[in-house]
């Protein structure tokens, strides 16, 4: 940042994933995650535990370890995948940010969390409104850096109004703390003087959630070579120095837009090694698509793989409810494969984590070790989530903030909300009061559940559970099971209305010209 000084930069947010089928998300939805003003920003980012993600607390620790800096924290709106933003709620927030952005006077630089697939009642591009909003105020000469989730969905607006494209390059995400330093530090060099391009290429593929790991060990990760590919080819002739950052992009099926697939980002110092480099790691991978299309286990067959492990010579086994992933949107409370493994009496189980505030309130009032009949679901909230009861015993309770110690949420705070574990005479279940994905072992441990003592643990993730239990389970004792649900990879089942067509996997016959 030479020829600067103290350059004051703006801090501001807006982070969800939206499925276009679950239930509209409201005010309540962000304040019981994270929505948060001002200098309260930076206490919950450099604080021991944050409540948000990791990207702003990486952005900052960055920046507080090189030159001297004035950060100018706004408005961070960030809260679980659900449905659609309740518009007059979104509204409000872009007044408010607006209101701030023009109150903090001159800035230097903008950096803005964001995850890319966001949607309101009234808007399928929210993020690009943001940012547009922030061109207008700063202007065309004020360095804009956004970072986004590699679920992002990339709409025009989405690159046009910003300096540099961040996006995750893990999945799970285990690197958001590393994005937003890499953030800080492209930021520093466009307050310097950087110049830079950016150029997208997108594929006619709508990834299914299952065919986007990364991980080296993973059995099937063309998404995740795409990566690999582009982070080689970067350092190398002719783009070696000319390329700020890669992005692909996997995108998020469920919000159901125009500019819905698989999209390669390339920001760079000249538009030619921009253009080149995303459509060389585009090429290979529509030289990988037959790779997109999903393969799941059938119920039955899970059921059968359950009750194998009564062998105990034979691994233990999770089994993913990928199409009930609150990480997706997902309600977190479908009860197939519970109701499947109990009618099968399986044991020495662990399921969760179920969202169900009734029973979870209703184990609180009854108290530990009280016998009584679990109703899940008494109130239904979709087609998916219907209503199902077992005898049970109440072997722990918990007020609800978890602190959390592997994957996604390392180091981080969920409020899981009151909750309590279920006996129902061989599975324990967690059930808790607000909606989250079961990517953490603390989600168990907190209420003293020994996961390594299990033969069977089911959780409510797609994929980011793989980042918190992999010392528990290799990738071969992970069993992804068919059954409904509002995030089921299987996408045929979902009456798309705005989804760019055709695209693999949903036809298998698809032409793509370069």
């Amino acid at each position: 940042m030479s020829g600067t000084n103290r350059p004051r930069i703006a801090l501001l947010g807006f982070s969800i994933e939206c499925n276009r089928f679950a239930p509209v998300t409201t005010e309540h939805d962000f304040a019981i995650r994270t929505l948060l003003r001002g200098d309260n920003i930076l206490a919950d980012a450099t604080g021991p535990a944050p409540r948000m993600l990791g990207e702003l607390p990486g952005f900052i620790g960055e920046m507080n370890g090189g030159e001297p800096w004035e950060p100018v924290p706004l408005l961070l709106a960030m809260t679980e995948p659900n449905g659609p933003v309740e518009q007059a709620f979104f509204d409000s927030l872009m007044a408010e940010w607006e209101t701030r952005l023009r109150a903090a006077g001159k800035i230097d630089g903008v950096y803005c969390v964001m995850h890319g697939a966001g949607l309101t009642t009234g808007d399928d591009d929210p993020e690009g409104t943001i940012q547009a909003m922030i061109r207008r105020v700063v202007g065309p000469d004020v360095p804009v850096v956004a970072s986004f989730d590699l679920h992002a969905n990339v709409s025009d607006s989405g690159i046009e109004t910003i300096d540099a494209y961040i996006g995750y390059r893990t999945n799970p995400h285990m690197d958001m703390r590393e994005r937003g330093a890499e953030s800080a530090q492209v930021l520093c060099q466009l307050i310097g003087g950087m110049k830079t391009h950016i150029a997208r290429v997108r594929l006619p593929i709508i990834a299914p959630t299952v065919t986007m790991l990364t991980g080296k060990d993973a059995p099937n990760r063309p998404y995740g070579e795409m990566i690999d590919l582009g982070q080689e080819l970067m350092q190398q002739p002719p783009w070696a120095g000319r390329i700020v950052n890669v992005s692909v992009m996997g995108g998020f099926a469920y919000a159901d837009t125009k500019f819905n697939g698989m999209t390669v980002v390339v920001t760079a110092t000249d538009q030619e090694a921009a253009e080149t480099l995303a459509m060389e790691i585009a090429k290979a991978g529509w030289a990988k698509r037959e790779k997109f299309f999903p393969t799941l286990t059938a119920l039955p067959d899970a059921v059968a793989l359950a009750k194998g492990t009564e062998d105990r010579t034979r691994p233990a086994l999770i089994f993913a409810d990928v199409a009930d992933n609150p990480g997706g949107g997902g309600r977190g409370n479908t009860m197939y494969i519970l109701e499947a493994f109990h009618a099968a009496g399986v044991k020495d189980a662990l399921v969760g984590v179920i969202y169900d505030a009734a029973l979870a309130e209703e184990a609180h009032a009854l108290g530990f070790g009280a016998s009584f009949t679990a109703r899940f679901n008494r109130s239904v909230e979709n087609d998916f989530s219907k209503p199902w009861a077992a005898d049970a015993k109440i072997t722990a309770l918990h007020p609800g903030p978890i602190q959390c110690r592997r994957g996604i949420f390392a180091g981080g705070t969920v409020d899981v909300g009151r909750a309590a574990a279920l006996d129902l005479g061989g599975i324990t279940v967690v059930v808790i009061s607000q909606r989250v994905q079961c990517a953490d072992p603390a989600f168990f441990e907190s209420f003293g559940l020994d996961i390594a003592q299990a033969r069977v643990v089911v959780v409510k993730s797609r994929g980011h559970f793989r980042g918190g239990f992999d010392e528990f389970f290799r990738h071969e004792q992970v069993i992804e099971v068919d059954a409904p649900g509002l995030t089921t990879p299987m996408l045929h089942h979902f009456p798309w209305q705005n989804l760019p067509r055709p695209a693999i996997p949903l036809e298998r016959e698809v032409e793509w010209t370069p």
